[in-house]
């Protein structure tokens, strides 16, 4: 029961999910108690991993249950509770205030650009390469000595420091520094102001609108 709680397990029929008529009917009832048991403890445990789980019933009338769907005659039984990615707000909210106090950056705008980038996945990895929370390019990274982007202090961390020197570049200015975050502070110092690009005003709009949520609920 504890491995179903804490990873997806294979509930293939090799392993709970076919009783034949070698079972008898009270294995079959206690199995299944046990079964739908470690399930509804999973309904109230949303911290832990919990796979789609599938069901068909032969015709025998035995209920089969799996969460790997290798037969179409498998149809959904339970939907895995995937978490909110707001609700990472508050998980990585006293790493937030310690990279923020750190390199004097304001919580909210740092929270901002983490809804921006990622939308508070740690694994988010986009087509340009940029990695994790605060979607790191590997240079970056390097240069802000995040040997882990994935993991979510060492990035938070690091992209506050990038971010704070950003702010610093360019005087405290939040639209150029925020510029520079996404396109690089060489392209703001070429236009000496935020570059054309609809992708770098899209961001800047975005964490504009996200900071300002974030300051009112503060």
């Amino acid at each position: 029961m504890l491995s179903l709680i804490t990873e997806k397990v294979n509930l293939s029929e090799s392993n709970i999910g076919r009783y034949g008529n070698s079972h008898d009917s009270a294995s079959v009832i206690i199995a299944g108690y046990l079964f739908l048991l470690c399930l509804i403890f999973n309904l109230f445990m949303p911290s832990a991993a919990f796979a789609d789980i599938y069901k068909y019933r032969d015709k025998n009338g035995v209920m089969h249950f799996t969460n790997i769907r290798s037969d179409l005659r498998y149809t959904l039984y339970i939907k895995e509770a995937r978490e909110n990615p707001d609700a990472f707000i508050t998980k990585y909210d006293v790493i937030i205030k310690a990279a923020s106090e750190k390199f004097s950056m304001e919580p909210s705008l740092v929270k901002a650009v983490i809804k921006a980038e990622s939308g508070f996945n740690h694994a988010a990895v986009s087509s340009k390469g940029a990695q994790g929370l605060m979607q790191l390019m590997p240079g970056t990274a390097e240069a802000m000595e995040v040997d882990d982007p994935y993991n979510p202090e060492k990035n938070i961390f690091g992209g506050t420091k990038y971010l704070s020197k950003m702010m610093e570049r360019f005087n405290n200015d939040v639209r150029l520094a925020l510029a520079a975050y996404n396109a690089g502070p060489e392209k703001v110092d070429k236009y000496k102001d935020v570059p054309p690009f609809n992708e770098t005003k899209t961001f800047i709009e975005r964490v504009m609108k996200y900071y300002n949520q974030y300051q009112v609920n503060k």
